[in-house]
């Protein structure tokens, strides 16, 4: 082939060698639809694209972006976390408990905790939870969604024994017993934003951070790519299993506060299929559910994406059994879409792809490569003799 046949023979997108119309719609398709959403729901409603309604529809956005970014750090780690909306009750019920009052054993006397030792006992908790998931998935070997779906039914089981079934009401607190300002998360604002959103823009910005600037990142996506090869390499790879989940835990207990605060009352039953909101969050965002693949900005717009659907079918009446159609088949095609994208990033030699993508992530990590068995060494040598033909 001549020189000018191989430039007639390139694609001529406009976009650079590569970048096709295609491929730039298939890594944009999170933040498409969420412009199509918008785009519908104001032609079909004047209130929905307002300030104040936008403000109204982040908030509620908050709390399920929160535990979106928990739940990317496990699924980064190839793993699930399906104990997230029972962590969220379980929380809530906990601050809930502790601003009415506890009794102390061996004594008639009840203690009214401030409301900074509620937030920080309540947040351990849902630490807890993850630790627990942790050990059991990284030290005991238990399957993800195993160890996740048995602390979903005890944390949800808890939370019901704690309350007996009922709700904690009007948890503001008093003056005289020193332990107001609960519901400040909920109801006030920083300038224009409320609390909750300042506290997502926040926790974003960490992970953001963590994922890209720290070793813990790093070693969070090798592991996901190819746990095995990064153990090799020195990775901690139980640690920082444990540690997604001890993460997503915390996130849970933060969003199981903020929700509590915006409602001023703690139930059992809060945070019912929260996880799958979550997971569906994740996986629009265009994260890979087998681990290594995922940012906090596309799990944000997957978070966006859900959150004004489901507000914007409120807003025009759209009946509760409808949003539920409706979400289901945003959630199926945003699955497909991810096995569309794979496989166009995937070469014509999948095992070249899977080397290519360990050393990535190990380089990634500023790691080496583990070292080649005998055989593996006599295998690559008789491929690159031969060019990988049989």
């Amino acid at each position: 082939m001549t020189s000018t046949d191989a430039a007639i023979s390139k694609p001529r997108s406009g976009f650079g060698e590569g970048v096709t119309i295609g491929r730039l719609l298939l890594d944009g398709r999170a933040f498409i639809a969420l412009l199509v959403i918008i785009v519908i729901f104001s032609l079909l409603s004047p209130n929905f694209f307002t300030f104040d309604n936008l403000i109204v529809m982040t908030r509620h956005v908050a709390v399920n972006a929160l535990l979106a970014i928990g739940m990317l750090m496990v699924i980064l780690n190839a793993g699930i976390d399906l104990s997230v909306g029972s962590t969220v009750a379980l929380t809530g019920v906990v601050a809930g408990y502790l601003l009415q009052g506890v009794n102390l054993p061996f004594s008639q006397l009840i203690a009214y905790p401030a409301v900074w030792v509620v937030v920080i006992l309540s947040i351990a908790i849902g630490a807890l939870v993850g630790l627990v998931n942790g050990l059991l998935v990284s030290r005991f070997k238990v399957a993800p969604f195993v160890a996740t779906l048995g602390m979903m039914y005890i944390a949800r089981g808890i939370a019901l024994l704690i309350t007996n079934g009922q709700t904690f009401p009007r948890l503001q607190g008093s003056d005289e017993l020193g332990n107001t300002g609960f519901n400040w998360v909920g109801f006030n604002s920083i300038g224009f934003l409320p609390i909750g959103i300042i506290a997502m823009i926040i926790v974003a910005a960490a992970a953001s951070f963590v994922l890209n600037k720290t070793p813990f990142g790093r070693w969070l996506y090798a592991s996901g790519g190819n746990e095995r090869a990064a153990e090799l390499s020195g990775v901690p790879v139980r640690s920082v299993k444990t540690g997604v989940y001890v993460i997503s835990g915390a996130l849970a207990g933060m969003a199981g506060l903020i929700l509590t605060s915006e409602l001023t009352s703690a139930t059992p039953q809060a945070g019912d299929s929260y996880e799958l909101t979550a997971i569906a969050a994740v996986v629009i965002g265009g994260a890979s559910l087998m681990g290594g693949k995922g940012t906090v900005r596309g799990t944000l717009i997957g978070a966006f994406v859900i959150g004004f659907l489901s507000d914007g079918l409120v807003i025009i009446g759209v009946s509760e059994y409808w949003q539920m159609v409706f979400k289901g088949a945003v959630i199926v095609l945003a699955v497909m879409l991810n096995a569309v994208d794979y496989r166009s990033r995937r070469p014509k030699n999948a095992k070249d792809e899977a080397g290519s993508s360990t050393s990535q992530a190990l380089a990634a990590a500023g790691l080496r490569p583990p070292p080649l068995s005998d055989t593996e060494a006599a295998q690559k040598l008789s491929d690159d003799r031969t060019g990988g033909k049989e």
